[in-house]
């Protein structure tokens, strides 16, 4: 399929967001996580979003890919404040989800 590579990231992604904002909600100091679990929230929507429309043959598609891009560079930042794993392991998916967009774009 055309776009595989970087939709396998993206549903990575959505993968690894949709766990870290569940896992923020058992963390000690939710009121910490808010953040968090916000950029979580709206990173996996997107990326969502992007992947189905990558997966057509719409071709119309670069500034989806421009603000996946954008969005997944803003959930690592928070992500990478946070201690715990699942929000080290989110801020990987996003990064590596981060240079399939960028790959994408070249």
């Amino acid at each position: 399929m055309k776009n595989s590579k970087l939709i396998e990231a993206l549903n990575n992604c959505v993968a690894h967001c949709n766990y870290c904002a569940d896992a923020c909600l058992d963390e000690d100091d939710i009121k910490m996580m808010v953040d968090c679990i916000r950029a979580d929230r709206a990173c996996a929507e997107v990326c969502s979003s992007t992947a189905k429309l990558l997966a057509t043959n719409y071709s119309d598609a670069p500034e989806m890919v421009e603000y996946c891009h954008k969005i997944c560079k803003k959930c690592a930042d928070e992500c990478e404040k946070h201690d715990a794993q699942h929000c080290k392991d989110c801020a990987e998916a996003c990064r590596k989800c981060k240079e399939a967009c960028e790959a994408y774009l070249a």
